[in-house]
């Protein structure tokens, strides 16, 4: 080993000698190495999700009066929710996200990947254009006439609203019930500057089917009444009524409905997993165009627009070979697909756009699945 130790003590280089018995050189200080710099974190962007075009896509269409996004959507997509991935918006074009009838939209492929344009709009040069069309003449998102109904229809209240809330006390000229143009004594109604009130009917309690939690009360829309006289009753006439009027029927401000149907169908950016709660009006089926309550809104990032999957609850089955073993979750299954219009802060409702199969209360939704 000793003709060895030379190679050694070489390769060593000055450095700590190890294993180098002869001529042992002094233990240096131990010098403080300078502290790592934290690692260089960097953001890492998703890629894009990888967009279909449907099988029978055109490669130009032209918008017409009745159509609606969601339509044009599925016609070039097979999601029609990654609408937003593939359409081209001109920023020098005024309301560049709106589209018109007549508009000619334009299937392209930009590096390899899918894009729509309207037609003149250049790859290259881009060239205003001046629209002198009013903003609701823009072809909405979801049919408007499936959810017309409803926009004048039940509204979601705090549990507690209805506890000091004016109430029909009795009809002018002791009509048993009320309609559209009598007189209508009114319990505890403020003298303040509202001069027309919602006559609404406590519906149904909303609870959340994951914590029991309440999330409201729904206010069942009865009819429209106008102030005539204040006091101790005041006096109130029916403007129009689209139920009958009953004794103790409650009386809330109008609510001013705003509605934009021109959103764009999109996948919600976090994580959602709910449940529909209740389907409007109570019908038995729900399919296409059927408007359902979730026990998910505003405070779980839920906005107009954004596109969920309906899943059925898998059941539980017994298995005939493993009867002591309890039963078996059979997984859930793709039922649908729906777009949330209307959002509170805990609740929302959703026009189902696309119904598989049977859809019932209680089926779970969920962020959509591209290609699924």
């Amino acid at each position: 080993m000793t003709k060895y130790r030379p190679l050694l003590c070489s390769l060593a280089g000055g450095a700590l000698l190890i294993g180098c018995a002869s001529d042992p050189a002094p233990t240096p200080s131990p010098v403080a190495e300078p502290a790592s710099p934290p690692p260089v974190v960097r953001s890492q962007t998703p890629p894009p999700p990888l967009v279909e075009v449907a099988d029978d896509a055109p490669l130009k269409y032209v918008v017409k009066k009745g159509d609606t996004l969601w339509d044009i959507a599925t016609y070039f997509l097979r999601d029609p929710w990654l609408w937003p991935e593939v359409w081209y918006v001109n920023p020098q074009v005024s309301n560049p996200h709106l589209i018109y009838p007549g508009d000619e939209l334009l299937l392209v492929w930009v590096n390899g990947r899918p894009q729509i344009r309207r037609g003149g709009l250049g790859v290259e040069r881009l060239s205003p254009r001046v629209r002198n069309l009013p903003l609701d003449a823009a072809i909405p998102t979801i049919p408007i006439d499936a959810i017309r109904n409803f926009l004048r229809g039940p509204r979601l209240i705090e549990a507690d609203a209805l506890d000091e809330a004016p109430y029909v006390l009795e009809f002018v000229g002791e009509h048993l019930i009320g309609a559209e143009g009598m007189s209508i004594y009114v319990m505890r109604l403020p003298e303040e500057d509202i001069t027309t009130y919602q006559i609404v009917r406590r519906g149904e309690t909303y609870r959340d089917p994951d914590d029991n939690r309440v999330l409201g009360v729904e206010a069942l829309p009865i009819g429209e009444v106008e102030v005539v006289q204040y006091g101790t009753p005041a006096v109130t006439r029916v403007l129009d009524s689209v139920r009958e009027i009953l004794i103790g029927d409650y009386l809330l401000p109008s609510e001013a409905e705003v509605f934009s149907a021109n959103f764009f169908p999109h996948a919600p950016g976090n994580e959602i997993e709910g449940r529909i709660i209740n389907v409007y009006e109570g019908v038995s089926q729900i399919g296409q165009y059927a408007i359902v309550a979730l026990n998910r809104g505003q405070m779980h990032g839920l906005t107009p627009g954004h596109v969920l999957s309906i899943y059925q609850s898998g059941r539980k089955v017994s298995d005939p070979y493993r009867s002591g073993y309890g039963k078996v979750q059979l997984p859930d299954t793709l039922a649908g697909n729906l777009l949330v219009f209307k959002t509170y802060d805990r609740f929302s409702y959703g026009l189902v756009m696309e119904a598989f199969r049977p859809v019932h209360v209680l089926d779970k939704v969920k962020n959509p699945q591209p290609n699924s």
